[in-house]
């Protein structure tokens, strides 16, 4: 697939590490949670989950998002996408949890979206490391119910979101949605799996991405040979049991590297 030439319409500065990028191209047939292939020119190309119809959220973390967190308004990108399995989109007479730490919540903002416009039944558990790194509160609060966790306690609830659903009945909910860091999604797995619900639950992996369409195999979990970026990067509870989730992941060499 040949990258498309988008340019940068808007920006947003959601943090002071976080910025969103409108573009002037919209992806109208995207699933939430699938994914797009951004081609920064002459330094790299990452995949990034789509936030918006036409945007794309961005945290610095390395050489290539801190090209793309300089750019400006009429500056371009390449896209190519949008790629992957989202995620199951909730129904009206569902009862539904989010649960995001960080920049997570961007593949789970356009899902709080649809669960706003049909009128579901919906909780939210934001997880960020200080009130400056929450992103999207108002779009989950819309939806529904909002819990915030921060690990500095400056915003909501001083701890984890995994403290924050200790003390809710997960049982209660239909389906499950959860995005952040893999050793937080791991500790709602396992909060999830004790009590016997991880199959109404859906995760998105993160994993380094060279093709971005199941051919090269650099996404491969152990032991099913699972490829992130064409049979996910959205799974169903069930289908991380037994598997690398939460153990460890590769680098661009194929090094595996603990989480």
């Amino acid at each position: 697939m040949r990258p498309i030439d988008t340019r940068i319409i808007r920006t947003i500065q959601e943090t002071p590490s976080t910025r969103t990028f409108f573009f002037d191209v919209s992806f109208d047939d995207a699933q939430p949670g699938q994914f797009v292939m951004v081609w920064a020119r002459g330094v790299d190309e990452v995949p990034m989950t789509l936030s918006y119809i036409n945007a794309i959220t961005v945290q610095k973390v390395g050489d290539c998002t801190s090209h793309i967190v300089a750019l400006s308004e009429g500056d371009s990108l390449g896209i190519r996408g949008p790629l992957g399995n989202g995620f199951t989109m909730p129904e009206k007479d569902e009862r539904i949890l989010f649960v995001a730490g960080g920049v997570g919540s961007a593949p789970l903002a356009p899902l709080a979206d649809r669960a706003t416009s049909i009128g579901a039944s919906v909780v939210s558990v934001l997880g960020a490391r200080n009130s400056d790194e929450l992103i999207f509160e108002e779009r989950f609060s819309q939806a529904g119910e909002v819990y915030v966790t921060t690990d500095d306690g400056s915003s909501g609830r001083c701890g984890f979101v995994t403290d924050q659903l200790l003390d809710m009945d997960v049982a209660m909910f239909d389906h499950i949605y959860v995005c952040g860091p893999e050793i937080m999604m791991y500790k709602v797995f396992e909060n999830l799996r004790d009590k016997q619900v991880h199959g109404r639950a859906e995760f998105s992996l993160h994993r380094y991405f060279k093709c971005g369409i199941g051919v090269c195999g650099a996404c491969c979990m152990d032991p099913t040979g699972l490829r992130v970026c064409k049979d996910g990067p959205v799974f169903n509870g069930l289908q991380l049991e037994s598997s690398e989730f939460g153990k460890y992941k590769r680098s661009a060499c194929g090094q595996k590297i603990s989480i």
